[in-house]
């Protein structure tokens, strides 16, 4: 059998705090991704907190994340119909999957969380030997994910991902739901970011994977795959 991932995408368009500015998936985090496991002949699926539709971050389709592979992804309709129909977690057997990884884009900070299908699929996957990754922001997805003795995953693990200098010089600190850096810390995450914001900065910490941002996406689909 092939070597089987799940990448989680968002379902949300608006910021909950003003709707009047849209986000979405950031593109460039998804395609890195994908395109790496393919090369690797890895089986992908996608699917999101609800199901559907998942909508694309405006930025994202914008220098410099717009780049050769978003580019191509946004080009080819065939793939762009993949984010008009990701599963639903309801729709997912965790036993299928040997990784789950999780996409970003801030909007993933609205129904990432919350979403009790995707922490069962995280940690049947995780308690199983999978390998759980994710990058930027969908590390939210890992905020309230418990194991099975009732434990955050993330508690006294070693992690990355978006940090909250990079939330204020991206000019939306006043737009976000929640400092997830220090959610993270108060869930016993070891968190961890480089030294300049912006740059690739990715943490391996057994089959626990993360990168801090868009520019981290290679680095950490890279790392998922070589675990894999």
């Amino acid at each position: 059998m092939s070597t089987r991932i799940l990448l989680v995408v968002t379902n949300v368009d608006r910021y909950a705090s003003d709707p009047s500015h849209p986000t979405g998936l950031w593109l460039s985090e998804l395609t890195h991704a994908y395109d790496i496991f393919a090369e690797h002949g890895f089986e992908q699926t996608i699917a999101s907190p609800t199901g559907g539709r998942s909508p694309l971050e405006p930025r994202s389709l914008k220098f410099p994340s717009y780049g050769r592979s978003a580019r191509a992804w946004h080009g080819e309709p065939a793939r762009m119909a993949l984010l008009e129909d990701t599963a639903s977690p309801e729709r997912i057997d965790s036993a299928d999957y040997d990784a789950i990884y999780f996409t970003g884009g801030h909007a993933v900070m609205f129904d990432f969380p919350g979403s009790e299908g995707l922490q069962r699929i995280t940690r049947e996957i995780f308690e199983r030997g999978g390998v759980v990754g994710a990058v930027c922001h969908g590390y939210c997805g890992l905020l309230d994910t418990r194991l099975s003795d009732g434990s955050h995953l993330v508690s006294g693990r070693n992690l990355t991902g978006f940090s909250w200098r990079e939330e204020v010089l991206a000019g939306v600190d006043g737009l976000v739901p929640y400092n997830v850096e220090e959610l993270m810390k108060e869930r016993g995450a070891r968190y961890s970011k480089a030294l300049l914001p912006f740059v690739s900065n990715t943490v391996v910490d057994g089959r626990l994977v993360t990168g801090q941002n868009p520019g981290s996406a290679k680095e950490t689909a890279t790392r998922v795959a070589e675990l894999l």
